[in-house]
């Protein structure tokens, strides 16, 4: 009995020490790093287009574009690394970079891509275009002069202050930018939005998260049906609705369009300068209408609705929800 248990026993070990060898022969992988370095202008352009990978792009003072590229094939070896093929190309002072698979995805432990990490880190001049577009990781951009547009489909996207227009989107993950100088596109299909100051317009949409905006000069245009809605300072008109949270903005110049503010899940209130003039349409099903304002009524007084004007009206003030408060307050 006892040499019968001190078998079992060699055997098990046995069994684990060729697990963890093949374990760390697998997990050796292979590693590559790619440099290369243009000289350019102020006010060129870079383009990626990348099959797969993260994007880190920062700045310096010198007219110089470098680029290096981190391949780490942690599971495969050599070949899976050369799967991956980078190429640069620079016509004037733009540089162009297009990463691709050479091969269809296929081998033992199923996608061979999924092996391989990429990571490009890259350095601008402060005067840049940047256009990057990866399928399958995060890209992240500082503080840059020029016009940014950053898709993914797969990750996250984080902006600092761009002396620009930004456009960003992603099929999955969340949306920063600290600001603008001028309009801003974002949109997500899974994760939320913040947005600083916006010298321009503002369209932020999402199907799974909350967004938040701190200040734009001009309009916005905000929806998600996951989160809340809050804009603390917008000096255009506000076209915002959510399924589900509250909306909160803060109008602080007359707008000159109409201006929405809705939900199906939560309150919605709005703060107006006081010199502000609007036609008030305003209607809970589930909740109270408030108002700190002197209006002229039109109509019935209802506790759960409010059709009025305030400062004499001017354009529609549209407020709507099915499951909380409509306050209108003073700012």
């Amino acid at each position: 009995m006892e040499r019968l248990i001190s078998k079992k026993i060699v055997l098990r070990f046995g069994f684990f020490l060729l697990l963890a060898l093949f374990v760390s022969s697998v997990n050796a992988g292979s590693k590559d790093t790619i440099e290369k370095k243009f000289n350019v202008q102020p006010g060129g352009k870079l383009l990626l287009e990348s099959d797969k990978g993260s994007v880190e792009i920062s700045t310096t003072d010198r007219d110089v574009v470098e680029v290096t590229v981190y391949k780490d094939s942690r599971w495969g070896d050599d070949d899976d690394l050369k799967d991956f093929e980078v190429r640069f190309n620079q016509r004037g002072n733009d540089v162009e970079i297009i990463g691709e698979f050479l091969r269809k995805s296929s081998g033992f432990f199923g996608n061979r891509h999924n092996k391989i990490r990429i990571r490009y880190v890259i350095v601008v001049p402060r005067e840049y275009n940047i256009e990057a577009k990866t399928s399958g990781g995060s890209i992240e951009v500082e503080d840059i002069k020029g016009d940014v547009f950053c898709k993914t489909s797969g990750g996250s996207l984080n902006f600092g202050d761009i002396k620009g227009e930004v456009t960003g989107r992603t099929s999955g993950g969340s949306i920063t930018l600290d600001g603008c100088e001028g309009n801003a596109e974002i949109k997500t299909s899974g994760g939320s939005i913040s947005i600083g100051d916006v010298n321009g317009e503002v369209t932020a949409k999402t199907s799974g998260g909350s967004i938040s905006i701190d200040r734009a000069k001009g309009s916005v245009y905000a929806r998600t049906s996951g989160g809340s809605i809050r804009v603390d300072e917008v000096f255009g008109s506000i076209d915002a609705s959510t399924s589900g949270g509250s909306v909160r903005a803060k109008i602080a110049e007359q707008p000159k369009d109409d201006c929405r503010l809705s939900t199906s899940g939560g309150s919605v209130i709005v703060y107006l300068a006081s010199d502000i003039k609007v036609d008030l349409d305003a209607h809970t099903s589930g909740g109270r209408v408030r108002t700190e304002f002197p209006v002229t009524v039109r109509g019935t007084i209802k506790r759960n609705s409010l059709d009025a004007k305030i400062n004499g009206g001017g354009p529609e003030m549209y407020l709507r929800t099915s499951g909380g408060n409509v306050e209108i307050k003073e700012l």
